[in-house]
């Protein structure tokens, strides 16, 4: 911890930033968390996080402000909209987004928080609910470069930091993060199907290919969940089609066309309408399975 950073304020303790909060107040820094749903920041009180009434009172007198929400047009109302934390922070704070949002809305966060004399770091990250809980998220940091190094202190509980360019950089680097995770996970759902309608037992699939070219964190973490049909969230579905969807709207907006991403996309739309949005991205492998008539 430094002297410059000693108060930090968590505005979103779920599955990902409930976790994060609890290393952060753990590695000795004065942490105040608000969730929408009050029991997920009050059940963090036994490792030390204070629960603050509103986003705005967490944020108040808080040196650095970690935004864990789901969303980019949630982001925008929490931060910017009437009454919103960049408005409530102090001159000199500094920022950090860290969910996964456009690039357009971290570029629109940033110039918002610079207007207030607010400095503002786009840093989304990957690594799951087991990431964030061991402290082992990858974090890629988009913005000034020197206000993520004022910031390593604060990052070195949560995982390795990469600072990745300008402002919406590490929106940009999530969502192509976004698109291998996405890709690769329908890519293990469906060879899995493959073998297990081939006759071939799952599991032991799985364990031959550990080592190999097929190897990857997705295949072992995800491929487990898959075998042993564990879907509890981790990373939900609806919010991988929120951030492919995202991906490939931007992509379009630069002219190009991701068609592998595009049917991907497609897969997990279709997992989400069919109402299994809430379930863990693994899951997808159940649609798989619905549209080969249960035969997964």
């Amino acid at each position: 911890m430094t002297e410059s950073i000693q108060r930090i304020a968590v505005i979103g303790t779920g599955i990902m930033g409930g976790p994060m909060a609890g290393r952060l107040a753990e590695a000795g820094f004065a942490v105040s968390g608000w969730n929408r749903t009050p029991e997920k920041a009050a059940a963090l009180s036994d490792r030390g996080v204070v629960t603050a009434p509103d986003a705005v009172a967490a944020a108040a007198d808080a040196d650095v402000v970690i935004c864990m929400l789901s969303s980019g047009p949630v982001c925008e109302t929490v931060l910017m909209g009437e009454h919103g934390v960049i408005f409530a922070m102090r001159p000199g704070a500094i920022l950090a987004v860290m969910s996964s949002i456009p690039v357009e809305t971290a570029v629109a966060l940033a110039k918002a928080a610079a207007d207030h004399g607010v400095a503002c770091v786009d840093a989304p990250v990957s690594g799951g609910e087991k990431g964030a809980s061991e402290g082992a998220l990858a974090i890629m940091a988009g913005g000034d470069a020197a206000v993520v190094d004022r910031l390593h202190p604060v990052f070195a509980p949560l995982g390795r930091v990469t600072h990745v360019g300008p402002a919406g950089s590490g929106a940009l680097t999530k969502l192509a993060n976004q698109l291998i995770v996405a890709s690769t996970i329908c890519a293990v759902a469906e060879a899995l199907t493959l073998a297990k309608r081939g006759g071939a037992d799952p599991a032991k699939v799985r364990e031959a290919l550990l080592g190999g070219f097929a190897d990857s964190t997705v295949f072992r973490q995800h491929g487990l969940r898959m075998v042993e049909g564990n879907f509890q969230p981790g990373g939900p579905a609806k919010y991988q089609v929120k951030d492919t969807s995202t991906a490939l709207a931007f992509a379009r907006s630069l002219g190009l066309t991701l068609p592998v991403s595009e049917e991907v996309d497609r897969l997990f739309q279709a997992m989400v309408d069919d109402g299994d949005g809430d379930l863990d991205h693994s899951g997808v492998i159940l649609q798989l399975q619905r549209m080969n008539r249960g035969g997964g």
